[in-house]
């Protein structure tokens, strides 16, 4: 028996990296997997992988960019497993630059992987639940969306990254605050594991490297799959809008936005007064978390 049993799951980018460890994760809890991957070739490799394994997965290669083309991986889910109840939005890529040399390319290609390709498939997904909880039906739908450290704190070199990544979490905000009353939760998780993207960066290649002493491989992407695959699971069903961290073997959620006491004067400030005014809110300021590469 696993925590996923009789679940089918969307997992996007799941031909390599996080997202294959999490299929194979979701797989062997039971989960039917849908391994969306433009890459056809690394997808179908997991799904066999799965498969040896003992479980249950096909590939699907639509364009998560592409509305009308997410809607075939909704589709497929369900001509082949009968249902759908997980969305893992998980395919990303990089386009590192400095804001000073970025181009438009390398921001709206990064707004249109990350940002709208967390909408198109879980738009679909929710247009099934809603259909689903309209009709009687108990619905158990859960939305599980990738963000990023530089999404909740900025990354020096990664501006359009962290714009998409601090999107993707206060989607993932507006998402459980809409979609509750049909059954659907949504939480974010921001992973700190080895991947393609991070293995591309020398400093982080060394850092993430497994241990040859077989120790416990704090930077396994696993790791975070074991949490992905709990969210997805129906025990989840009271934790929705939460943000968290997951790296090795330390979970914990991230403390977002507050609005503070702040320094009211009752009536409108002249602009000369503003100062001792920014003076007050400085002091009792509770500084945030540096800036990633400061």
């Amino acid at each position: 028996m696993g925590i996923l049993d009789n679940r089918v799951a969307i997992i996007t980018g799941a031909g390599g990296g996080l997202g294959a460890a999490h299929a194979r994760v979701f797989a062997s809890e039971g989960c039917s997997v849908v391994v969306n991957d433009i890459n056809q070739e690394a997808a179908q490799k997991v799904v066999d992988e799965i498969a040896a394994a003992g479980g249950k997965a096909i590939v699907n290669t639509s364009d998560i960019t592409n509305y009308d083309d997410s809607l075939n991986a909704v589709k497929q889910a369900i001509d082949t497993f009968g249902d759908l109840n997980i969305v893992l939005n998980n395919a990303g890529v990089n386009r590192d630059r400095m804001f000073a040399s970025m181009t438009e390319q390398e921001w709206d290609t990064i707004m249109a992987v990350h940002l709208k390709g967390h909408f198109c498939i879980s738009s679909h997904a929710v247009h099934y639940w809603r259909g689903q909880s309209k009709e009687g039906k108990l619905v158990s739908g859960r939305i599980i969306n990738t963000t990023s450290g530089a999404g909740l704190q900025g990354s020096i070199g990664q501006s359009n990254y962290a714009a998409a990544k601090a999107g993707i979490a206060a989607l993932t905000l507006n998402q459980a605050a809409e979609l509750g009353r049909y059954g659907i939760t949504a939480n974010a998780v921001a992973p700190s594991a080895r991947t393609g993207m991070t293995m591309g960066v020398p400093e982080m290649a060394q850092r993430m490297a497994a241990p040859e002493d077989g120790s416990f491989d704090h930077f396994a992407p696993e790791n975070v799959s074991v949490l992905l695959a709990w969210l997805g699971s129906e025990e989840s069903s009271h934790v929705t809008g939460r943000v968290f961290e997951s790296e090795g073997g330390r979970i914990c959620i991230a403390d977002g936005w507050r609005t503070t006491e702040g320094v009211d004067k009752g009536a409108q400030w002249k602009p000369a007064e503003i100062g001792s005014a920014m003076e007050e809110l400085l002091k009792k300021e509770v500084p945030a978390q540096k800036v990633w590469g400061t």
